[in-house]
């Protein structure tokens, strides 16, 4: 998958009119960004009424493989330009949540929500890098957690930088990130302290994304790895938006691996889900 959108990169042009998919929704962004209280789409929002895990029941026979998955992501300006250039500082939240909608047998609940809000600096730029436009950068600062109690809570902090590089209607995006250090617990049953020192042998220290646009359809692909060649572990998701008619998409997502949510962060996952997608990356 990696290399056919490397291969098919040097075919894609840029518009000249309009200067490719990322400066569209940039400059669909700072049309309305002058209102008072705009809110704008952040991370894709999405609705997977069916997904399959062939390795939920592994982990507890008590839940089914098959749930609904969904995410809600939106972004606020909190400042006008800054400096006299484009940039604005942003506060941003998403939520994904994984429901147990066809397990009546254990009253269908939530087995899980993550919650991460977000503050953020993002500039656009015009930079030419290896054939390609560095049009965003973007660096912040992330809190995730899974609002759990012990034994199952999750959470950690993150600085973060995002570096967009685009062509046309294909984009790359590199994010890097640093986990903020936390007090080790003195105990497991203690509530203060790392509730998860080790997510990082999982979900490495950044992640790589790749989006293509083409008529109308969209294809994302996402790669994370720990960057460990003795215990490698990662992540791979697949995103194939479809469009259905109107402003109606067609969404299906697989992915491999792990990290998918924090209660999971260090179990492997096989997911599978089909739904539709509310708004996209681009």
């Amino acid at each position: 998958m990696l290399g056919l959108l490397l291969g098919t990169l040097g075919a894609v042009t840029a518009r000249a009119d309009d200067g490719g998919a990322v400066e569209r929704r940039l400059s669909g962004e700072e049309q309305v960004a002058e209102s008072r209280f705009v809110i704008t789409p952040h991370k894709p929002n999405y609705l997977l009424p069916l997904t399959y895990d062939s390795k939920l029941r592994d982990d507890d026979p008590a839940l089914d493989n098959a749930e609904i998955k969904f995410q809600l992501s939106f972004k606020i300006p909190l400042t006008e330009r800054l400096l006299n250039t484009r940039s604005r500082l942003y506060f941003a939240y998403t939520q994904v949540s994984f429901f147990q909608a066809y397990n009546s047998d254990s009253s269908a609940p939530f087995r899980e929500t993550n919650y991460e809000p977000e503050v953020f600096w993002l500039l656009p730029t015009e930079w030419p890098v290896l054939g390609m436009t560095h049009r965003l950068l973007a660096i912040g600062v992330s809190h995730q957690s899974n609002g759990r109690s012990l034994p199952d809570s999750r959470s950690w902090n993150r600085v973060y930088a995002n570096f967009v590089l685009a062509r046309g209607d294909f984009y790359l995006s590199l994010r890097p990130w640093y986990r903020i250090p936390e007090d080790e617990k003195e105990s497991p049953t203690d509530a203060r302290g790392d509730d998860n020192p080790d997510i990082e042998d999982y979900l490495g220290n950044g992640e790589l994304r790749l989006v293509w646009l083409h008529r109308g359809h969209s294809l994302s692909l996402m790669l994370r790895s720990n960057l460990d060649s003795t215990a490698n572990r990662g992540a791979v998701q697949i995103d194939w938006g479809i469009p259905l008619g109107g402003k109606l998409r067609g969404y299906v997502q697989v992915f491999n691996g792990y990290g998918e949510s924090l209660i999971d962060y260090n179990r492997y996952r096989n997911r599978i889900g089909v739904g539709v997608m509310l708004t996209d990356w681009l």
